[in-house]
């Protein structure tokens, strides 16, 4: 989607003009004499660091002396002086932990009359793991496979993976202290808060070592994280340990972000597709920004309910095009394969079976849906039926959170391919009210 596109987001934003490097987006300009510039680094970590870090290349050329950008396996690679550090997602492991390390070494080096320009997007918060002094990566990947399988929502993850982090939470923003920072963002969190993206190595952190002790407890799962982790976030919480910095924090005073491209600009994007797209039945458009929240299957029900109520409000003949967006999570209770998308289609094609005006597809802008090599799937009313013919059971495959499968024996899953970009998800759906018969 060229709405997003990460290339075309950073090329508009950063570039050179004259004698001085200018950084202009989202009513943000800023300026750097060239002369009073010593030296450029670019850092970062996400699904769409590839793309980003050659554009931001490709702008400010040969004043770029050094970087390293966490991205995805397949993505990583050289480029000039900077590297491309393979990293993994959603668990961290080993990969990336050296491109952190790499990273805060880049930052600690940085001094004054230096620009540090960090591309941040979304899948950085697993890409970029320094664990916390006592902490192991086991340890600490242990936890999040906990909040994983409890459905934890992006902040919830986030408010943890902060204090437990030696990078995340504003603190790679302290490590460039006194370098000039300007941080680009590409968001896929709801509400587009900066200190959520990526869990925020870059911004203030408003969430403390008390809040991520309420997250365990919220899902559950403090006494089953690693005592390490316990012991960690409790001496956090006593005092015994640094706080991440807040927004009167000097780390602050020489960043500067912007968020470049949201799931609201991907949502509008689609509007506008469909706008120019509309068959002869007169179309209604209906944006719903954030719908995509909690639980896949329950969210799923909610949307088709406000799909077809919108499509009976109509007059005969008429359609409705339904453009949701946001994410959602799945408790994750079966031995399926599938992801929050193929689930939220699941769902649906349970809600709508015999509505022969109706359809859905739900997927993730970054292509990457769970962990298949699907983004997601359509529904529509035919689904079950055609499910039924197969012997393929929907309940049970709901059950078991195995929506993958199902949607592969129907010819339903939308396969993208990693799309180098992750602006969250997007379900659109489609329903039109019969004309009158005579």
């Amino acid at each position: 989607m060229k709405a997003v596109d990460p290339a075309r987001l950073v090329a508009s934003a950063l570039r050179v003009e004259g004698d001085a490097v200018v950084l202009d987006a989202a009513g943000v300009r800023e300026t750097i004499p060239l002369s009073s510039l010593w030296n450029i680094h670019l850092v970062g970590a996400g699904k769409a660091g590839r793309a980003m870090g050659e554009a931001a290349l490709a702008a400010l050329g040969k004043r770029v002396a050094d970087g390293v950008i966490a991205v995805p396996r397949g993505a990583d690679g050289q480029s000039g002086p900077v590297r491309f550090a393979a990293a993994s997602h959603p668990v961290p492991d080993i990969f990336s932990l050296a491109a952190a390390r790499e990273i805060l070494a880049v930052m600690e080096s940085a001094g004054k009359g230096d620009l540090v320009v960090a591309l941040v997007s979304g899948g950085g918060s697993a890409m970029l793991s320094a664990p916390a002094a006592g902490i192991t990566m086991e340890e600490k990947a242990e936890t999040f496979r906990h909040l994983l399988r409890a459905g934890a929502d992006i902040t919830s993850f986030n408010a943890v993976r902060k204090h437990l982090s030696e990078i995340k939470g504003g603190l790679l923003a302290r490590a460039a202290q006194p370098a000039t920072v300007w941080a680009l963002l590409l968001s896929d969190v709801p509400g587009d808060d900066p200190s959520v993206i990526a869990s925020g190595p870059f911004s203030p952190d408003p969430t403390t070592f008390g809040d991520a002790i309420g997250v365990l407890e919220r899902y559950g799962i403090f006494y089953a994280v690693p005592s390490a982790v316990r012991r960690h976030l409790t001496e956090g919480a006593d005092g015994t340990l640094p706080e991440t910095p807040k927004p009167d924090d000097p780390a602050f005073l020489g960043t500067t972000s912007v968020l470049l491209g949201t799931n609201r600009t991907a949502m509008d994007a689609a509007a506008m597709r469909a706008a120019r797209e509309r068959n002869a039945a007169p179309t209604a458009i209906v944006l719903l920004p954030g719908f995509l929240h909690g639980e896949a299957r329950e969210c799923s029900r909610s949307f088709c309910d406000r799909l077809r109520v919108a499509a009976e409000a109509l007059s005969p003949g008429h359609a409705v095009v339904m453009i949701a967006g946001g994410e959602t999570t799945v408790n994750v209770l079966g031995s399926g394969k599938g992801g929050r998308n193929q689930e939220f289609a699941l769902a649906a094609a349970v809600e709508v079976a015999g509505e022969g005006a109706m359809a859905i597809l739900a997927a993730g802008t970054d292509g990457i849906d769970g962990p298949t090599d699907a983004a997601g799937a359509y529904a529509d009313g035919t689904t079950v039926a055609r499910a039924s013919s197969l012997g393929l059971d929907p309940a049970a495959h709901l059950e078991n959170n195995d929506a993958y499968p199902f949607f592969e024996a129907l010819g339903d899953l939308v396969v993208t391919g990693p799309t180098g970009t992750n602006v969250a998800d997007l379900v659109i759906g489609w329903a039109r009210k019969p004309s009158k018969t005579g």
